[in-house]
C-alpha cells in the first residue's frame, strides 16, 4: 500500500524518471507520483536502517516488508551466495537434487516441531500457500475423498496472490480486480477481539470455524488456513486456547490444518515457528520471506509424515513444482541466515525485549486517537479510533484523507518505515528487525507520538 513521498523538497533525478517510465511498483497506485512526490527510493542499508538517494536515514520499521528479520547488511549471507555460486549455480528440484536443498530440508525438518519432516521448496509466501492448498485437497483424494477441496480461511486475513491464495485471502477490494477466483474458499470471522463486546466466548471465533465446516459439510473441507497472527487487519492474536480447539475440531472433521506462517515464523513471535507461540499443532506450515531474512528468494511448505505419506508410495506423484524452487543459491543464504538466528539467539532477543517495545507502543494509549494496541513478539500494531470511549471508527473517505493523505507520507518523512494499512479499520503496524533494541524503540517512539498528535489535531479540524 506504498504511496509517494510527500517532501517539498523532491528533486528530480534519472532514477526517479526511469522508474516511472519502466518500473511497475506493486500494490502501488502509480499515478500519484511525479516530480513534486518521488517514489521512495532506497539505495543502501544497514542494520535496522535503510537510506534514499539523497542520503536520508529511515529506521525501517517494517523489516522492508516483515522480512529481513536479521537485519540489513550481513555480508556473511552474500559470501555464502558467492561460495555456492563458484560450486553449483544452479539445478532444478524436478527429479533432480542438490546438496544445499537436501541440507537445508533436513535443518527446516530439524528446528519444526512434532512431525513435519517433509520440506517442499517454493520460490515465496503465495507460492508455499498455494502449494498449501494444492496439496490438502490431493491428499484427501488420495485417500478417496476428492470431494473435499474447500478451504476456511478468516475474514480480513491475507493469504498471497495467485488465485487459490488469493481465494483464502479474506480482503474483498485485493479479491474484486480478479473474480471469478478459485472456488471452494470459505471465510469465517477473525479474532480482532478489540471489537468483540465483553461478554462474548473468547472461543466463539473458534466455534464458528466448526459450525461452518458443518454448513458447508464436512465431506468437502480440505483444509483450515489460519495465521498465527493475523497480519491484515492489524496484529489479530488469538484468545487463550483458540488453536487447541481449531485442532479438535479439524481433527474430529477429518480437516487438515495449514499454519500460514509466511510471516510468523523464524522469530517474529520470539520462536523459529510461530505455531510454537500458541502450542498448536499444525498438519502443514507454509514459511517464506525470513528464511534467508529476504537476501534471496525463498519459501516453503513442511508437512507432516502423515500428510507427505500418500505421496511417497508406488506411483503417486505431486504434480506441481517452481523452476527456482530450493535454488542452490537460496539454500545457502538460508543455511547462513539460520546460522545468523542461533549464533545471535535472536528468538531469546525478541523474548527479551519484546515488554520493551509493547510498553512503548502502550504508553501512546494517552492519544486520543489511538484506540488498541496489539501484537506478539516483534510484531505489532496501533488501531486508530475517532473516539476513544466508543471505538467509533473513521468511514472510508476520513480513512482515505487519514492514513494515505497524512500518516504514511509523514511517517516516512519523518525517517520512520512502518505500514499505515485500512485492510479493516485504520492501524499502523511495527515489525522491526530482530535485531532492534531500545534506541530503536524510543526513537519508532518519537516519532509515533509528535506525527499521530498532529494527525489527531488534522481529524479534529
Amino acid at each position: 500500500m506504498a504511496i509517494a513521498s510527500q517532501s517539498p523538497q523532491a528533486v528530480e533525478t534519472d532514477l526517479q524518471a526511469l522508474a516511472r517510465r519502466h518500473l511497475w511498483l506493486h500494490f502501488s497506485r502509480m499515478g500519484g507520483y511525479g516530480p513534486e512526490h518521488e517514489i521512495p527510493l532506497i539505495t543502501r542499508a544497514e542494520g535496522c536502517y535503510v537510506y534514499d538517494e539523497h542520503g536520508k536515514r529511515y529506521l525501517d520499521g517494517l523489516s522492508a516488508l516483515f522480512c529481513v528479520n536479521a537485519g540489513h547488511g550481513r555480508t556473511e549471507l552474500g559470501d555464502a551466495a558467492a561460495r555456492q555460486v563458484a560450486e553449483l549455480d544452479f539445478y532444478t528440484l524436478w527429479s533432480y537434487a542438490h546438496p544445499g536443498a537436501i541440507e537445508l530440508a533436513t535443518r527446516l525438518a530439524s528446528l519444526a516441531p512434532g512431525e513435519l519432516n517433509r520440506v517442499f521448496f517454493t520460490s515465496g509466501g503465495s507460492e508455499a500457500v498455494e502449494s498449501a492448498l494444492k496439496l490438502a485437497r490431493n491428499f484427501h483424494r488420495l485417500h478417496g475423498k476428492g470431494q473435499k477441496h474447500k478451504v476456511i480461511a478468516r475474514e480480513i486475513a491475507y493469504h498471497g496472490t495467485t488465485l487459490g491464495a488469493l481465494s483464502a485471502t479474506g480482503i474483498t477490494e485485493l479479491r474484486s480486480q480478479f473474480e471469478p477466483l478459485t472456488p471452494g474458499a470459505c471465510h469465517v470471522p477473525n479474532t480482532n477481539i478489540y471489537r468483540w463486546p465483553a461478554d462474548r466466548d473468547p472461543l466463539w471465533a473458534a466455534t464458528a470455524i466448526e459450525e461452518r465446516i458443518e454448513f458447508e459439510g464436512s465431506d468437502t473441507v480440505a483444509a483450515v488456513i489460519l495465521e498465527p497472527v493475523q497480519n491484515a487487519g492489524g496484529c489479530f492474536v488469538p484468545p487463550d486456547g483458540y488453536f487447541q480447539r481449531v485442532r479438535e475440531i479439524c481433527d474430529r472433521h477429518d480437516v487438515l490444518m495449514i499454519s500460514d506462517e509466511v510471516i510468523c515464523a523464524w522469530g517474529r513471535l520470539g520462536h523459529m515457528f510461530g505455531c510454537e507461540r500458541f502450542g498448536y499443532q499444525p498438519d502443514i506450515v507454509t514459511v517464506a520471506k525470513a528464511l534467508t531474512s529476504a537476501y534471496a528468494p525463498m519459501g516453503a511448505l513442511i508437512a507432516s509424515d502423515r500428510v507427505a505419506e500418500p505421496f511417497m508410495q508406488g506411483k503417486e506423484s505431486f504434480a506441481h513444482g517452481f523452476t527456482f524452487a530450493g535454488h542452490p543459491l537460496s539454500s545457502a543464504v538460508a543455511m547462513a541466515n539460520l546460522d545468523v538466528f542461533e549464533r545471535e539467539d535472536l528468538c531469546g532477543h525478541v523474548l527479551a525485549k519484546e515488554g520493551e517495545l509493547r510498553q512503548m507502543l502502550e504508553s501512546l494509549h494517552d492519544l486520543p486517537i489511538v484506540g488498541d494496541v496489539r501484537g506478539a513478539g516483534f510484531f505489532q500494531a496501533i488501531e486508530l479510533v475517532k473516539d476513544k470511549e466508543t471505538k467509533e471508527s473513521f468511514d472510508d473517505e476520513e480513512a482515505e484523507e487519514l492514513l494515505r493523505g497524512y500518516l504514511s507520507g509523514e511517517l516516512y518523512r519523518r525517517g520512520l518505515i512502518c505500514r499505515a494499512d485500512d485492510r479493516g479499520d485504520p492501524v499502523i503496524q511495527l515489525a522491526p528487525p530482530l535485531i532492534a533494541d531500545t534506541e530503536q524503540f524510543e526513537e519508532i517512539h518519537d516519532v509515533l507520538r509528535g506525527v499521530l498528535t498532529d494527525a489527531w489535531e488534522r481529524v479534529r479540524r
